[in-house]
């Protein structure tokens, strides 16, 4: 296993550089289970972000106009997004939402350190249940731990699959939103976020454009020889 560890100063800079070495090392294999089955993904084995001032604007990826190339993000899909994070909410055909895993656990998460104090490491807010397995595309988001330290809040988060390209800065973004929400709630200053996960990949149709946007000529991905494939 090769795990990697990022500093990155807000959103867009964590995005960029995730890009940039996922590209330099990221290990490529063939899905065999998952979305886009078939279909070739470049990935982390395991990776570590600390992003330092997540609530700087902008929070989603800065791509010069120069390139041509539309942002990973649309303009707005943000404040549409935030629902789905934050209520239980669910459209025709969803199996799931976030919000309905998150929903009765932020007010209780807001309540506990208003009323109990700060010194908790139980507001721990949990996606999923034992039936989720069984679903043809689980919740990528498992969880989001909480501390406030130094009269912040900060978050800690765990993604078992995370799509780079998009996933990545949507949901930081959202979840970035989230966090203020509850940090004005509770009475603190918006703190930190530290994510990881041991499934940040690129799918193959968007390598083209990661090399376009940091101007990386072609992935020097490691070898299923040094990686064997995994699903």
């Amino acid at each position: 296993m090769r795990l990697e560890f990022i500093e990155a100063r807000d959103l867009p800079d964590a995005w960029f550089q995730c890009v940039y070495r996922l590209l330099e090392a990221g290990n490529e294999y063939v899905i065999d289970r998952g979305s886009y089955e078939g279909q070739k993904r470049l990935e982390f084995d395991y990776i570590t972000i600390h992003i330092k001032y997540p609530g700087v604007r902008p929070l989603l990826p800065d791509i010069p106009p120069s390139l041509g190339i539309p942002n990973p993000v649309a303009d707005g899909y943000l404040e549409e997004y935030l629902p789905y994070l934050m209520t239980s909410a669910k459209q025709p055909g969803e199996d799931y939402t976030y919000g309905e895993y998150l929903e009765p656990q932020i007010n209780e998460v807001i309540r506990m350190y208003r009323e109990d104090g700060y010194g908790t490491n139980q507001a721990y807010m949990a996606v999923g249940d034992p039936q989720a397995i069984h679903l043809k595309d689980p919740p990528c988001l498992r969880g989001i731990d909480t501390r406030i330290k130094d009269g912040k809040l900060h978050f800690m988060l765990y993604f078992r699959s995370w799509d780079l390209w998009n996933g990545f800065p949507a949901n930081l973004g959202a979840i970035q939103l989230l966090k203020e929400y509850m940090a004005s709630s509770i009475g603190v200053e918006d703190g930190e976020i530290i994510a990881a996960s041991k499934g940040l990949h690129l799918y193959d149709y968007v390598w083209e454009l990661a090399k376009l946007r940091t101007m990386c000529e072609s992935p020097s991905a490691l070898s299923e020889a040094e990686h064997p494939a995994r699903g």
